[in-house]
């Protein structure tokens, strides 16, 4: 099945002032996006949930490291090279970048127990242990931000599963990240 990569004159009525609002502030449309717009109920909550999560108590580099960490545990081929180049935006350096990508542990205790917690949540589907938790506010961080890992959860997943469905091309500035980690995909 192929799904259109839509712009802003392509997409349908309802999708169409976000795409191009898209458009007008990145100098493009991502693949994602474009093809998310064929359903405008999709797009609308990609977007919404995007500037919810961003609005989370987590820092920008905390959130990217939950996106990244969701990418990679469901192997996704295009969020995975996608956040890892927003989290280098971020200010994440490049060894916890590629260790996230590789699925091993971060240097940084309070970002390992985050990670930890993201990648348990996606493969337990959110069926984490009591300690599990316990370690993670002990590391530092709070009930809300246990919370806030399930929202990112639930925004990879319907990203992730998206490009999977849809067979989403990577966009230019993703295509050598792709392979960054040495190995494709994730």
């Amino acid at each position: 099945m192929e799904f259109s990569l839509h712009n802003w004159t392509t997409a349908p009525a309802d999708s169409r002032a976000a795409l191009k609002r898209v458009g007008e502030e990145l100098g493009y449309v991502p693949a994602l996006l474009a093809q998310m717009a064929e359903s405008p109920p999709v797009l609308e909550a990609y977007g919404t949930l995007s500037a919810i999560f961003r609005r989370s108590s987590l820092t920008p580099i905390e959130q990217q490291i939950v996106l990244l960490a969701v990418s990679v545990e469901n192997a996704s081929h295009y969020c995975t090279p996608a956040h890892a180049i927003r989290a280098r935006a971020a200010s994440l350096d490049e060894a916890a970048v590629t260790a996230i990508r590789r699925g091993r542990p971060l240097p940084d205790a309070r970002q390992e127990a985050l990670r930890r917690l993201t990648v348990q949540m996606v493969r337990k589907h959110g069926t984490v242990s009591e300690s599990e938790l316990d370690a993670f506010v002990t590391a530092g961080f709070t009930r809300a931000n246990i919370l806030e890992i399930i929202l990112a959860v639930g925004l990879k997943t319907l990203s992730n599963y998206v490009a999977f469905v849809a067979k989403t091309p990577l966009d230019p500035p993703m295509v050598a990240e792709a392979f960054a980690a040495g190995r494709p995909c994730a």
